[in-house]
């Protein structure tokens, strides 16, 4: 499927899917737990960030990524963009922070597939992994030297944003969260499945899961 394809039927799909180079792969529902963090984070960015030009955007708005041998369009939990695409748009190409809620079904993927998409993003300033099971953030963050990895642990714990002269409070992120392990159900499927997508990236057909 070519990516303008791609776009014109995602309008008109109850469930998202992400899209790999032609590739399609349906996005994983996810529990209230998972919500709710995405809802803190949105929450809190949206507050902070009143009156920045800098705007945040939930996970109905995609990513475009232009690789150099793909196109790649990802829903992120959270994402900010301080140079938004029109409004018309379904899309944002120059996402300046994003945000994935970690969950078993999605770890391996936002840990390495979209880590390493993300990162190449000219305009991403820090790429946020949080925990569902424990107040913990992981910030990949840009540096004069690359990319850097911090960790943010407990309720105490802030993650500053000092690129947009703010900050985000673990106590905010998991404001009203019970913690709790998540339930074994089968991590590895999914990221399996889009592995093997890739390995034929450049394919047209999809599949979904």
């Amino acid at each position: 499927m070519s990516a303008d394809d791609y776009l014109k039927s995602e309008l008109d799909r109850p469930v998202k899917r992400e899209y790999l180079g032609g590739q399609i792969y349906s996005r994983p529902e996810e529990c209230n737990r998972h919500n709710l963090i995405a809802g803190n984070v949105l929450g809190t960015l949206g507050a902070q960030l009143r009156g920045n030009p800098c705007r945040p955007f939930n996970s109905d708005t995609k990513v475009r990524i232009r690789l150099p041998y793909q196109i790649r369009f990802y829903y992120s939990d959270t994402q900010v963009s301080c140079r938004p695409n029109p409004r018309d748009d379904s899309f944002q190409d120059e996402p300046a922070v994003l945000v994935e809620v970690l969950s078993r079904s999605t770890r391996r993927i936002d840990e390495g597939e979209k880590k390493d998409a993300y990162l190449t993003i000219p305009s991403l300033a820090v790429y946020l992994l949080v925990e569902q099971d424990q107040p913990a953030v992981v910030a990949y963050r840009r540096t004069a030297q690359g990319f850097v990895r911090q960790v943010y642990e407990g309720l105490d714990a802030v993650v500053p944003l000092s690129e947009f002269e703010t900050d985000l409070p673990l106590a905010e992120i998991y404001d009203g969260v019970e913690f709790a392990l998540e339930p074994e159900d089968g991590q590895n499927e999914l990221a399996r499945k889009r592995e093997v997508g890739q390995d034929a990236a450049g394919t047209e057909g999809h599949r979904d899961g």
